[in-house]
């Protein structure tokens, strides 16, 4: 019996799903998981029943359109835990840093990760992933004495809520507050028997007029 030839993927075919995936990535990132799926479809150029024979589910969309900053997500956690720095403290607010970054670059990745909106099931790996790292990474760092002793893992849960505030500022303005923001919690969790030095702020961006 002859094996079956699998089908090449026709040319017209991808290129309609580049355009899905790259409208996605501006309307989840714009709008947040709450965006409807025909506006993917608007900003596409494509209609519904183009999109639905790509991506059958909205999570099936959100999963491929975050692809890039969950392998991201999880190469920050990997680099943290295995930071030759002797200094845990190092390894802990490099990631703090890093999801910062992650979250500020897009509003759908910061929900997917952050809530448990139904059709972001497949980012609850990405999450647990990341609190066992900051959970160790944190045990790490207060045994050096750099870490406040009273911090827990809620509490950086907390702040990358209030930190979900920084998508109603300007794009062009959001990466530098993000980072700045970011200088601010890092520290708030230094001991304050501390011996290192606080590090310098970055440069405020301009959000008044």
């Amino acid at each position: 019996m002859t094996p079956e030839v699998p089908h090449p993927v026709r040319s017209d075919a991808r290129d309609n799903r580049a355009r899905i995936l790259e409208a996605a990535r501006t309307v989840f990132g714009e709008e947040g998981l709450g965006a409807p799926m025909r506006e993917v479809a608007r900003r596409a150029g494509v209609g519904p029943a183009t999109l639905y024979r790509h991506f059958p589910a909205k999570r099936d969309l959100l999963a491929e359109t975050f692809a890039e900053q969950r392998r991201a997500c999880r190469t920050a956690v990997r680099d943290a835990l295995a930071d030759p720095d002797p200094d845990p403290w190092h390894g802990f607010r490099t990631l703090i840093e890093r999801i910062c970054e992650l979250h500020a670059d897009s509003r759908g990745f910061a929900d997917a990760f952050m809530t448990a909106f139904p059709e972001a099931m497949d980012f609850a790996a990405d999450r647990e992933q990341t609190v066992r790292a900051v959970a160790e990474l944190a045990r790490r760092a207060q045994g050096t004495g750099l870490l406040r002793p009273d911090f827990v893992v809620d509490d950086l849960v907390l702040v990358l809520m209030a930190h979900r505030g920084l998508q109603d500022t300007p794009r062009a303005t959001r990466a530098a507050a993000s980072r700045r923001y970011a200088a601010y919690v890092i520290e708030a969790f230094r001991a304050a028997s501390a011996p290192e030095a606080a590090t310098p702020l970055p440069p405020a961006p301009r959000l008044s007029t």
